[in-house]
């Protein structure tokens, strides 16, 4: 009789010390997506409190430098100049991911980036069949559905208080990893206008200096913040989005250390990622995400106005069935063309939960959202609500599945914290 052939597990647990990594991370972002939380709601309550004129006249102040076309509003400064530290991680992660991580092997790897490109090509399918009879301009939108903002939906399972497996948090990180990854891409290709080659060609040289001394392992801020700022200001003065900028200055950093001997045992990318999270999660983001989320939404009449323009139905369709079909979909899709299974701690369910948790679209979202209609549009405003919305209903769905598991969650959790032989490193983690 002919043997079988071996079955591949997905959704394996990871090492033990990528778990611990995982979870450093996962916390930080928790945190980031509590005060994200309290950004939005500050700013939607003062953009529709008697005393909104401020909010919008703070976030249309400009300041800064008009010779070197650096003379900004508020909100464009947290738009361009903060997200690009969260892009500058986003580009250290996925290099880790793609050199240490969970996507340096095709076989773990297949599963989440087809994830991920089902979680964006059917939500903008959606968003597209939507806006189709509509007038063309709304068609730029296509992409503001894409996005899965990490930090919110982490914020949303620290309220339900879920206590998701091991290998479900590593999906959940790596398939933010690569989301991300997507949406730097979008940005720079389709989203990108008047391209000035000089300034590209500029930009070269301070990237190159930057790539040239971390490879050397130089970690001195007030020699490599300089080329990176040049490097920022050149990008942001040739047309393509500034955070594009933070996501090639995050490749160029190195994962692994050189070697040598006495050399911290830090690399270098942890050592940026240490110090840069907090200040992205805690700061970064909840400022960018207080001047883009608010909207005057004028009462009931202008929600249902808002809610009526197709832009804003495509989004919320998007997020809340695009997201969860494309995620949910494409992974059972690969899982069973390949005659993989999935681990014993997991269920379908959970993956289902997880793939509606996807359709928090906020951070990117807004962006995208910017750079498709223009700030102060009434199209973008739409999106925001749309964002809002949809953001809200997927986390409500997500609540209501992962909350009914938690039970089971809970089991698997004590399983992943057991260290009966007492070496520090539990049980589950140490066998074949």
């Amino acid at each position: 009789m002919a043997k079988q052939p071996l079955t591949t597990i997905v959704f394996s647990r990871s090492s033990y010390p990528e778990y611990r990594r995982i979870l450093s991370i996962l916390r930080t972002e928790t945190v980031g997506g509590a005060l994200l939380l309290a950004a939005t709601v500050i700013a939607l309550i003062w953009a529709n409190s008697p005393a909104a004129d401020g909010y919008f006249a703070l976030r249309d102040l400009k300041i800064g430098y008009e010779p070197w076309h650096l003379q900004l509003s508020v909100g464009h400064w947290a738009s361009d100049g903060l997200l690009a530290v969260f892009f500058f991680l986003a580009g250290l992660e996925l290099k880790r991911e793609f050199v240490a991580g969970e996507l340096r092997k095709p076989a773990r790897a297949v599963v989440p980036v087809a994830a991920a490109v089902g979680g964006v090509v059917i939500p903008a399918l959606i968003y597209v069949l939507f806006n189709l009879g509509s007038a063309s301009e709304t068609l730029k939108g296509w992409a503001i559905p894409t996005a899965t903002d990490i930090a919110f939906a982490l914020a949303v399972l620290a309220v339900i208080n879920t206590h998701l497996p091991a290998a479900l948090r590593t999906f959940l990180l790596t398939l933010a990893v690569v989301d991300d990854l997507i949406a730097i891409g979008i940005i720079a290709f389709f989203y990108s206008t008047g391209i000035q080659p000089l300034m590209l060609l500029a930009a070269l040289v301070p990237l190159a200096l930057f790539t040239f001394l971390v490879q050397k392992r130089i970690r001195s801020w007030y020699i490599l913040l300089p080329l990176a700022l040049a490097t920022w200001g050149f990008v942001h003065a040739s047309g393509i989005h500034a955070t594009v900028a933070g996501v090639l200055l995050g490749f160029a950093v190195p994962v692994f250390n050189s070697g040598k001997k006495g050399e911290p045992e830090e690399g270098l990318a942890e050592h940026f990622e240490h110090r840069l999270r907090p200040f992205s999660a805690g700061f970064a983001v909840p400022v960018f995400a207080f001047f883009s989320a608010g909207v005057a939404l004028g009462g009931f009449d202008g929600m249902r106005a808002a809610l009526s323009d197709p832009v804003a139905v495509g989004i919320v369709a998007a997020l809340v069935i695009g997201k969860a079909v494309g995620v949910f979909g494409t992974t059972f899709l690969v899982t069973k063309t390949t005659r993989a299974s999935l681990d014993s701690s997991i269920a379908w369910i959970d993956l289902f939960g997880l793939a509606l948790l996807a359709g928090i679209g906020f951070t990117v979202s807004l962006l995208i959202g910017e750079l498709s209609f223009g700030a102060g549009s009434a199209h973008n405003d739409h999106a925001k609500v749309a964002i809002l919305s949809g953001s809200l209903i997927a986390a409500l769905l997500a609540a209501v599945v992962l909350r009914a598991r938690n039970r089971r969650y809970r089991l698997v959790q004590a399983e992943e914290q057991r260290d009966d032989d007492g070496d520090g490193v539990p049980d589950v983690f140490s066998r074949a």
